[in-house]
């Protein structure tokens, strides 16, 4: 097994078992002021992602059905910090951070698929789940208020799916990826 191979099945199930507080911790951000327009944007399409029916890996695929969810969280951290955060509080910052340094690790995994996860949550900031555009969220507190009741309810809710620790299911996980992305 080589050394990157034993760093994604280490890395994996950890970002698996901490989906529920990675969605709060960065469901912060959209409760924080002073957090800029495209830096809300980036972070509530991440969010709003955890909640589309049709995902890029079935929630239920075994293994990996929710390393997709934490993939695009990690991506949309990324995209956040990449924008002007305004005045973001320090615990705020810390948080887009943290995921925003781990979506290098979701960059080397991927390879040239990468750039093509990033366009797609990119386009999340167009999309909905569950009847929520991105723009109504920003723009319509009872809106954000629900998605973030949601988000609460979902990190409550969540158990970690096993992964098993076989390369094989690295090898699905690209190959959903490579299936799934836009071309």
């Amino acid at each position: 097994m080589s050394e990157d191979t034993a760093k994604y099945l280490d890395t994996f199930p950890t970002w698996l078992r901490s989906l529920g507080d990675d969605a709060e911790h960065l469901a912060s951000v959209l409760e924080a002021s002073g957090v800029s327009p495209g830096a809300r944007a980036a972070v509530a399409g991440g969010i709003n992602y955890l909640f589309k029916s049709l995902d890029l890996i079935p929630d239920g695929i075994d293994d990996i059905g929710y390393l997709d969810d934490a993939f695009v969280l990690r991506v949309a951290a990324d995209l956040a910090t990449r924008e002007e955060t305004g005045d973001v509080p320090a615990d705020t910052l810390k948080v887009l951070a943290e995921l925003a340094e781990q979506c290098d690790l979701v960059r080397e995994f991927l390879g040239e698929n990468y750039a093509r996860l990033e366009s797609y949550v990119l386009g999340l900031r167009k999309g909905a789940a569950r009847g929520r555009a991105v723009a109504d969220i920003l723009a319509d507190e009872a809106m954000l208020a629900e998605l973030l009741s949601d988000v609460r309810g979902f990190a409550r809710s969540y158990s970690s799916p096993s992964f098993a620790r076989e390369e094989k299911n690295l090898i699905k996980l690209r190959a959903f990826f490579d299936a799934k992305l836009p071309k």
